[in-house]
């Protein structure tokens, strides 16, 4: 049995959050690689930053930009932050991914409601301590 997989949703990235940081990446992706800021970024509090689609219009792939350093507000240890560098998938069934994981003994973690009130996200490191989101398809 296997996590499915549906989808690459977002990688995400940091800045440091200063106001000038987060402008100067802003212009990075949207000038100089021509990618569209997504205008629809839910309000997240003590992260500053801003979300970019990879296609125009196109909210389904994205690049999350977030300003952090060091532990974000929202961190509940030096692991446990969301706003670590980070692949998300959409999966199938969130439910059964978090099934699998306690079978195969794997530590992961929960954040509900960050993004909007109905949104549960799943994090977990590779064995090289990559950072790997899961959200419901």
């Amino acid at each position: 049995m296997t996590i499915k997989i549906k989808k690459l949703l977002h990688v995400g990235v940091r800045v440091d959050p200063d106001e000038s940081s987060i402008n100067e990446a802003n212009t990075f992706y949207s000038d100089l690689l021509g990618l569209q800021i997504d205008t629809q970024r839910p309000e997240i509090k003590g992260i500053p930053g801003f979300w970019i689609n990879i296609s125009d219009g196109d909210r389904t792939q994205q690049i999350h930009v977030m300003g952090a350093t060091g532990a974000s507000p929202v961190s509940r240890s030096k692991t446990e932050d969301p706003t670590r560098m980070h692949i998300a998938f959409a999966v199938e069934s969130i439910e059964e991914a978090r099934t699998l994981l306690e079978k195969k003994r794997v530590k992961y973690w929960e954040y509900g409601g960050l993004v909007g009130q109905a949104s549960v996200q799943i994090f977990f490191e590779d064995p090289c301590g990559n950072m790997i989101e899961l959200q419901d398809n």
